[in-house]
């Protein structure tokens, strides 16, 4: 599932090929890909508007529109932004095709979890899914204090807190074990047990982490690509996810597997504590 520096990305590299275009076409392959606002389809509010930027919340990309209307695109698990500069026949999973004034942008989901919805910027945060989520973690204003904040009354483990989009916006399994291995905190650690010092040091490995992986333009295991339909690099980096039954490359500890939160979790016992 793409995570905070995958969708950074691809907002990056969606950014230098489509920004100032209009869009002059639109080919719902599988509708249910798209959401309307109100009374009025996704053509309706999309069609024939200039692109004007592309922001980004959490793991959700921001796509502004002229007039006041923004597309979110969520790529849940599989979905991808690819830009073309010619015309191009869609794939066999391509659901959503905006012709531009100089090229196509093709959404492709195989499992067809993700979704592009349109709505009046204003409402953005306040009416979509962008209303719950917490802070963003590579902003000036998320400090080691707004982490405390957050994970003060979180009766629950670390790594599950990590993952809650309502406590902070972006992380998900890889950047969140990574984190934990970074900081030496056990995934399975309670959240409202961690001391001030393990929390200033929790905050800066979230920072790092997410600024090393958008650094390496993310991480591709099975279906990430950037809008260029590049792979990014950060799996050469990864210390414990992805890895267990490993050594560990600080100590040689045999890296652990175990559930948290539903997902696979991978630590070290002996540097995570």
């Amino acid at each position: 599932m793409p995570e905070l520096p995958e969708v950074e990305t691809i907002r990056r590299t969606l950014a230098a090929h489509i920004k100032d275009l209009r869009i002059k076409d639109i080919s719902l392959i599988w509708p249910s890909a798209v959401c309307g606002w109100k009374d009025k389809s996704f053509k309706e509010l999309v069609l024939g508007r200039r692109i004007t930027g592309l922001d980004r919340r959490g793991k959700y990309l921001l796509i502004r529109l002229d007039e006041e209307m923004t597309l979110i695109a969520h790529m849940r698990m599989t979905g991808r932004l690819n830009y073309y500069p010619e015309h191009r026949e869609p794939e066999k999973h391509t659901h959503v095709v905006l012709t531009l004034e100089h090229g196509e942008v093709h959404f492709s989901d195989v499992r067809k979890f993700g979704r592009i919805q349109a709505i009046p910027t204003l409402l953005c945060v306040k009416e979509s899914s962008l209303s719950k989520l917490g802070p963003e973690p590579l902003e000036p204003e998320f400090t080691h204090n707004v982490l405390k904040d957050c994970l003060a009354r979180k009766r629950v483990a670390i790594k599950a807190a990590l993952l809650d989009q309502h406590v902070l916006a972006g992380l998900g399994n890889i950047y969140a074990d990574e984190s934990l291995f970074r900081a030496g905190i056990s995934p399975q650690r309670q959240a409202d047990t961690l001391s001030e010092e393990e929390i200033k040091h929790l905050h800066q490995a979230i920072r790092d982490v997410l600024q090393a992986g958008i650094d390496a333009r993310g991480t591709s295991f099975r279906d990430y690509r950037d809008a260029n339909g590049e792979k990014g690099l950060f799996e050469q980096a990864l210390q414990v996810y992805g890895r267990g039954g490993d050594p560990c490359r600080i100590c040689g500890e045999t890296l652990q597997r175990l559930r948290l939160a539903g997902r696979t979790t991978v630590y070290c016992p002996k540097c995570q504590k």
